[in-house]
């Protein structure tokens, strides 16, 4: 458990990923199974303005780290959270009671990115990710690791299985008042 889960009634789980990986298709089927909030840090960011604007090379926001986990800092208190981002390291320890981090095979991921329109060096530097499982050892560096649990996630079979194991996970966490 996190050091402050004692306080709260509903566990705040974080699923990671390299972008592609299934993060909100598994967090959207997590909140239909679970009735948690979901956050989609990307989605966050843009309706809040939580960025230091916008980096041409990589087509996406410069998130401002402290301004995201300043906006996040009560609803994580309250517990019942999933949060969805393709990042972790910048989220305090204490907000996370479970840490997953969704793996795609690399050629499965290719298509999807590439689908989505990704190309060139945005492209090549999320496969890069993926082959060397940069976001697995961020969630081994960041947070203990008996939280932190890596997940397949090439195809809705994976995706039903990881909802199932997940929903499980919540349903027998303890609750404490």
């Amino acid at each position: 458990m996190a050091p402050d889960s004692n306080k709260r009634q509903r566990p705040n789980i974080l699923v990671t990923g390299t972008p592609g990986t299934g993060k909100t298709t598994t967090c959207s089927a997590l909140v239909e199974a679970t009735q948690l909030r979901h956050i989609n840090i990307g989605d966050l960011v843009r309706e809040k303005n939580l960025h230091d604007g916008w980096d041409d090379n990589l087509q996406c926001h410069i998130i401002n780290e402290d301004l995201v986990c300043d906006e996040l800092e009560d609803v994580m208190e309250q517990g019942g959270n999933i949060v969805d981002y393709h990042g972790c390291d910048f989220f305090p320890e204490r907000w996370f009671d479970l840490v997953v981090v969704l793996q795609t095979d690399n050629s499965v991921l290719y298509d999807r990115l590439s689908k989505r329109g990704y190309e060139g060096s945005k492209l090549s530097n999320n496969i890069e990710c993926e082959i060397f499982q940069v976001l697995l050892e961020e969630a081994k560096e960041s947070y203990r690791e008996d939280i932190v649990k890596a997940l397949k996630s090439d195809n809705i079979d994976d995706i039903t299985r990881n909802v199932a194991t997940i929903t499980d996970w919540i349903r027998s966490w303890p609750q404490t008042s």
